[in-house]
């Protein structure tokens, strides 16, 4: 027996080297894509050589990771960049199947007898209160509220990895994602007195973290030594998605100095609603009752002329951070999305007044309301 003969592992021997079974080895090699060094004439034994440990390494953990044999022999003899695009494709295939198993199961254990009943997150205290600032002004109040007494509470919605506050008047819509540093606990939904939260908000705002524990009777919010409870609100909240979700192709984008435009619409005087209007690179301002005012503006798309109570525009704008406001308009009698170019995790959606004569801004307007389930 030569050398090379006697360097040579059985099929078996080779197995256990490289963490495979025999049969897998022969199935690799009908395949093509791990041969083996020499196959006896008379008895048909496959025989390895240690050089192919590293291959045969490799191949196994390909398949562990879930690869189809097509490409992993695409990453065992293509090019390095083809074998780059390969693995990093798998990989965002497997984290999106992974993502809906989790949110399949989370919903069949969320249903099983014995399953939690509370849900916990714990997120950044001043984070919590910037997020409850941002959404309850667009709280209902005052007959509005006394209406609709769900319309006065910020919805919290806990789920996966995000908290989620939301508050609408049915003309203001506020929504704010925070994403927590721990959670869980079956998804949860439930809306809290406005009024409340604002007074947890100053509480947390000196606090490093707080835990929000949700069930069905309401929250409650311990940091520091410290609880705070708040009772759930009665009623069904608004499907406030369908807001969001029923939206056209966007026609107008605006981006103007968002302090600014707040101190125009101040300014404004007079009764009434208050006009926009694009002309090149600035926006206007206009009220029967006043002079226009210019502001310095990135205008694209068609010039959109559309009017606003100025309360309901200023209470959208304070809510944003940030130097810059962009506004994302698709018609005069839809909602305006209002964004900060310094927090993506913020949306309000402000709805116009309805304008008698697109020519010119009226004395007064027909108030719009946000189009949805119950809003």
């Amino acid at each position: 027996m030569n050398d090379t003969a006697q360097e040579l592992m059985s099929i078996g021997a080779f197995a256990r080297c490289v963490g495979l079974t025999p049969s897998a080895l022969r199935f690799y090699d009908d395949c093509g894509v791990l041969r083996p060094a020499a196959v006896d004439g008379a008895t048909g034994y496959r025989s390895y050589a240690p050089a192919q440990e590293a291959r045969a390494v490799l191949v196994r953990r390909l398949r562990e990771a879930g690869l189809p044999l097509t490409d992993a022999a695409v990453v065992l003899d293509g090019a390095p960049e083809e074998a780059r695009a390969v693995l990093e494709e798998h990989a965002r295939r497997a984290g999106e199947t992974a993502d809906a198993a989790r949110s399949v199961i989370g919903g069949i254990l969320d249903g099983l007898p014995g399953a939690a009943t509370t849900t916990t997150a714990r997120v950044d205290g001043a984070e919590l209160a910037g997020a409850v600032r941002q959404v309850a002004s667009a709280a209902a109040t005052g007959a509005a509220r006394e209406e609709f007494p769900v319309l006065g509470g910020i919805l919290l919605e806990l789920g996966g990895q995000e908290v989620r506050l939301v508050a609408t008047d049915r003309y203001r819509l506020a929504v704010r994602a925070l994403w927590p540093d721990a959670a869980c606990g079956p998804s949860r939904r439930i809306v809290v007195d406005a009024h409340e939260m604002r007074e947890i908000a100053a509480w947390a705002l000196r606090l490093p973290e707080v835990v929000i524990e949700a069930d069905e009777q309401g929250a409650r919010l311990r940091g520091g030594g410290e609880e705070r409870a708040v009772a759930a609100v009665g009623g069904t909240f608004p499907d406030y998605r369908l807001a969001l979700d029923d939206r056209p192709a966007l026609r107008h984008r605006v981006i103007t100095d968002r302090s600014a435009l707040r101190t125009a619409l101040a300014e404004s005087g007079g009764t009434g609603p208050v006009t926009l209007r694009t002309a090149g690179r600035h926006l206007a301002l206009d009220r029967r009752d006043a002079e226009g005012t210019g502001l310095p503006a990135v205008c694209v798309g068609e010039p959109p002329c559309l009017a606003f109570d100025p309360e309901l525009l200023i209470a959208a704008l304070d809510a944003g951070v940030g130097p810059d406001v962009l506004m994302e308009i698709e018609a005069p009698d839809r909602p305006v999305v209002i964004r900060s170019a310094d927090q993506g995790s913020f949306t309000t959606l402000a709805m116009p007044v309805l304008v008698p004569e697109a020519a010119r801004p009226p004395a007064k307007g027909k108030r719009l309301a946000l189009r949805g389930r119950r809003m």
